[in-house]
């Protein structure tokens, strides 16, 4: 019984792991107001190796269209500006040699639709990522016949994990509606 329910304690923190990396990835997606987030993941070569850009610069955003990024080195200003130019993320970074400034444009309805196709890939993502989760849980549960845990008890322990499923998936189904809503709105 106890290992039963490491099982499924495992499973539940490993699914809430899965909704917060959807949460941080959908929080890339812009939706028309600027914020730092659209830039996370962004990395450029810094003394020889691939760092974070938020760790080599300060990134805020002074209003609701503009992202600014001042770099701790000046000399690293163009590594920076090069690394939004090769991200792929539809800005158009200029450069004053202080400061970077990323101006964002207004959304118009292709773009929406893009960028609701995106968060759609996400949001079936995080589905794979929990029904992945639900087999290596039921794998496990079902390794336990083995060991002489009556069947019973491991499928009244499946349907728990379904149940688990159930709720994880239904709650990205929910986060989904609200980004689309957000990214859809004029």
């Amino acid at each position: 019984m106890e290992e039963i329910e490491l099982y499924l304690e495992d499973a539940k923190d490993t699914m809430e792991g899965a909704i917060k990396h959807l949460i941080i990835e959908l929080g890339k997606i812009r939706a028309g107001k600027a914020s730092p987030q659209m830039l996370e993941g962004l990395q450029i070569e810094y003394y020889g190796s691939m760092t974070p850009l938020q760790n080599v610069a300060t990134i805020n955003t002074p209003d609701a269209r503009t992202i600014a990024i001042k770099p701790f080195e000046r000399k690293i200003i163009n590594d920076i500006e090069k690394a939004i130019r090769n991200g792929n993320l539809g800005f158009s970074p200029s450069n004053d040699g202080e400061m970077i400034r990323i101006s964002v444009p207004p959304l118009n309805e292709e773009r929406r639709r893009e960028l609701v196709k995106r968060a759609k890939n996400e949001i079936e993502t995080a589905k794979i990522n929990i029904r992945n989760i639900r087999q290596d849980a039921n794998n496990s549960l079902r390794k336990l016949t083995k060991e002489g845990v009556a069947e019973d008890l491991v499928k009244v322990s499946e349907d728990r994990v379904q149940k688990l499923t159930d709720g994880f998936v239904s709650k990205v189904e929910q986060i989904f509606s609200a980004k689309e809503k957000e990214i859809m709105e004029v």
